[in-house]
Formats: structure tokens, C-alpha cells, sequence
């Protein structure tokens, strides 16, 4: 019969389980929904918006989460998020420029300045005062506080680092590296070619003609 055949051919390990099916409709499409399965290890996720442009900003915020959070489960070092690591560079870089004499103390004066654009667009994101943050994060920092940022709940600063406000480490390894190769491209350049062909307009026909 069929059910020894399915039996057969079916095994138990191959199939699964769940504690309730049920067909649901979401707007115009209608979907199955598996509840309490013991052993999913995949979930689906249903994105709705008024236009396309926002379920393309919704998607894309999405998958950055997603993947912040697979880095951070393959690379266990973690930093505190927020601006805190950025201010913390920053602090770090302009006392070592303090040492070093000549042009290569303006190089990384400047590299320790750019690091707090990071924690500056935050606060401009967020619609706070980034001058008052910013000055707050630096006196921390200078007070030995590493891992204080920007906290968007308070519109202050705080520990992130115990707020569980985080980044994976290899994220920010890579930024800077990134960040620093982009830089290296530009300043190579010594010269534009500029093609005078394409800025040259044909005269416009007499009248007439």
C-alpha cells in the first residue's frame, strides 16, 4: 500500500514537525504558517509597505542587522557601537601625534579628527546637538571612560559597552582599512585628464539653412 511505501522511502529524520499549520492571507497573497517546530532552524520574513522605495530601505536595513549579527557570531570580539570605539581611536591617535614631530603629526592629527565624524553623523541622524555630545564624549574619554557613546534613548551619552550597544570587531577593522585604502587612491592621483572634445558644442545652424 502507499503507506508502506512512504514509510519506505520516507524516514523520520528526513521529515519534521510542528505544533500548528495554518493558511493565512496577508494582504492579496496567501501563505502556509508553521508554528512550534522544534527543529527549524530557517524562519521566513513577510515585508509590507505603502511604496517600493520603502520596503527597498526596510529590506536593505534588514539585511545589515542580519549579517552584523553573523559576523558577530563568527568573531566573538565585540566593541562598544555608538561612536564609543571611533572616540576612544581618536583620543588614542592625539596623544601619539603629541610624540612625533614633524609633518607626520598633522597626518595623524587629521586621521584622529576623522575618526569623530563617525559619532558626529550619528548625532546629526538622530536630530541631536552634535557640538554638546561630542564634547561630552571627549571629557569622558579623557577620564579614562572607553566605551562611552552616543545613547539615542537619553539624547546623552552612556556606557554602551554595558548597554549591550555593539559591534563586531571585524567590522570596524575593515571600515579603517577600507576608509584608509580609498584614501591612498586619491592622493596617487597627481594628475586629471580632461578631454577637451567633450565639452566642445557644434555651432547651431544659420537661420534658414
Amino acid at each position: 500500500s502507499w503507506k508502506r511505501w512512504f514509510k519506505a522511502v520516507v524516514s523520520t529524520q528526513s521529515t519534521g514537525e510542528c505544533e500548528l499549520f495554518e493558511e493565512i492571507q496577508i494582504g492579496n497573497e496567501r501563505y502556509n504558517k508553521f508554528t512550534g517546530c522544534p527543529k527549524a532552524k530557517t524562519c521566513t520574513l513577510i515585508l509590507r509597505g505603502g511604496a517600493e522605495q520603502f520596503i527597498d530601505e526596510t529590506e536593505r536595513s534588514l539585511h545589515d542587522a542580519i549579517m552584523i549579527v553573523r559576523r558577530a557570531m563568527k568573531n566573538d570580539s565585540v566593541v562598544a557601537g555608538g561612536g564609543a570605539i571611533e572616540m576612544e581611536l581618536s583620543k588614542e591617535l592625539k596623544s601619539y601625534a603629541k610624540t612625533i614631530h614633524g609633518k607626520e603629526q598633522l597626518l595623524i592629527t587629521a586621521y584622529a579628527k576623522a575618526l569623530e565624524i563617525i559619532p558626529r553623523q550619528l548625532c546629526d541622524n538622530a536630530g541631536f546637538d552634535a557640538t554638546v555630545i561630542l564634547n561630552k564624549l571627549r571629557q569622558k574619554h579623557a577620564q579614562g571612560e572607553k566605551w562611552m557613546g552616543m545613547d539615542i534613548t537619553s539624547e546623552d551619552v552612556a556606557d554602551n559597552f554595558a548597554a549591550c550597544v555593539w559591534e563586531p570587531s571585524i567590522v570596524k577593522k575593515n571600515a579603517l582599512t577600507a576608509a584608509c585604502e580609498a584614501c591612498c587612491t586619491i592622493l596617487s592621483i597627481d594628475e586629471t585628464v580632461k578631454n577637451p572634445n567633450s565639452n566642445y558644442k557644434a555651432p547651431s545652424a544659420m537661420p534658414g539653412m
